[in-house]
């Protein structure tokens, strides 16, 4: 039983449940403690770009082909686009079947400013991506200087270093999610405080919707892709459990990319693919914001009695397909790619994204769990597919979460 509260995990969890309970009964104290989970957020951010630049630089380094660099990240873009329009299209088709925007009043709700997210669309691009996201930044830099030490004779020395660095990192990034629980309770407590448990029923039906069609894709389209290479979806959430709870508790996915991207090492992938797939991913491989924002945009046409057409079907889809892969890195990208989207294709009013601000906040944790779920899978099954994967390892890693579960349970 002692062990119980030693365990991060069970702390994370304690301060959801309060930061829920203090956001409902004393919602000004609970939206002061808002700052717990930005910090929280902020700091950890520090590590994910340093990370990105030690894990990929040593990961091509030690690759010795460099074709084999290309053909992973060629793999890895091939992956993240059929599986984001497959999320896309079911997004689609659950939302044209379930129509949860038939008979919500829009004069019952009230409008929310959304002129900061119309002007982000009117700039939003390819290039304005590339040089407001640091991520892809790094990205870039890290990919050209492992190349540079994969072909430098002399990058031992330089290596070695780069190893020290890398294992000082983590250390100090382990001694910053000990304060997770702090960051979870600040998100939650905030988020609950901020906009209430009622702002949530007028809209209820599309956030039951949402979050069961992210459910729906985790189990069945990523367990499915996990199972090809005999892996269970069950055991791969129990092992990154700790990280899904501060995922929840902060709404960012970023609170804990640092972390997976060290279990996904811990648990056979190879350092190079985890390097390659993660960070790429982020910013690619958004699966649950794909989702919402096919279903957003099918929502608001329902609100609307706005009738699409195949044809307009089609555009607004790939629109998506372009539009979504913008969705990280940038302050409301969300909703700055809803609007870009409906702007594009001039149907429905873009006025309707002031009913989805209220709820917003509500379902980012599904969006954000499914998105770090989603790129845990890409780099598994990437990992598999090169050959790059040590399945002794997964297995010590799976059964050891499973002792040290059972042993809390005792």
């Amino acid at each position: 039983m002692k062990k119980v509260f030693t365990n991060l995990t069970t702390w994370v969890l304690i301060a959801i449940l309060l930061g829920a309970i203090l956001g409902h009964f004393l919602p000004e104290t609970a939206i002061q403690l808002q700052p717990l989970g930005t910090y929280f957020i902020n700091i950890v951010k520090v590590f994910i770009n340093p990370i990105i630049f030690l894990t990929i630089s040593l990961g091509i380094s030690g690759m010795g082909s460099l074709k084999k660099v290309g053909r992973v990240g060629g793999k890895a873009l091939l992956y993240f686009e059929i599986v984001t329009t497959l999320a896309l299209l079911i997004g689609v088709v659950v939302t044209w079947i379930i129509q949860p925007g038939i008979g919500i009043e829009t004069i019952s709700l009230q409008p929310a400013k959304i002129s900061k997210y119309t002007t982000g669309a009117e700039t939003f691009g390819l290039w304005n991506f590339i040089k407001s996201n640091l991520t892809i930044q790094v990205l870039l830099f890290s990919i050209l200087f492992g190349t540079f030490l994969n072909k430098y004779k002399h990058s031992d020395r330089i290596k070695k270093y780069l190893s020290f660095a890398s294992k000082y990192v983590f250390k100090a990034l382990h001694l910053v999610m000990l304060f997770a629980p702090l960051g979870a309770l600040g998100g939650i407590a905030y988020t609950i405080g901020k906009f209430g448990i009622a702002t949530m029923i007028p809209l209820a039906k599309l956030m039951i919707t949402v979050y069961v069609t992210m459910a729906l894709f985790i189990f069945i389209v990523l367990g499915a892709i996990l199972k090809y290479h005999k892996i269970s979806i069950l055991n791969f959430l129990n092992y990154i459990k700790e990280e899904l709870l501060i995922v929840l508790g902060t709404s960012s996915s970023e609170s804990a990319l640092p972390s997976l991207m060290e279990k996904l090492e811990k648990m056979g992938c190879s350092k190079s693919v985890v390097g390659l797939v993660v960070p790429a991913g982020y910013s690619f491989n958004l699966d649950g914001t794909t989702i919402y924002l096919s279903m957003a945009i099918l929502f608001l046409a329902q609100v609307y009695n706005i009738d699409l057409s195949w044809t307009q079907m089609g555009t607004i889809i790939g629109v998506l397909m372009i539009t979504s892969k913008g969705a990280a890195g940038v302050t409301g990208s969300g909703f700055i790619v809803l609007a870009s989207t409906l702007s594009a294709v001039k149907v429905i009013p873009i006025e309707g994204l002031a009913l989805l601000l209220g709820v917003d906040r509500f379902m980012s944790e599904a969006r954000s769990i499914t998105n770090f779920i989603g790129n845990g899978v890409a780099t598994i099954f990437l990992a598999n597919n090169e050959n790059e994967f040590e399945r002794l390892k997964m297995e010590i890693a799976f059964t050891k979460e499973v002792y040290e579960y059972e042993k809390h349970e005792i």
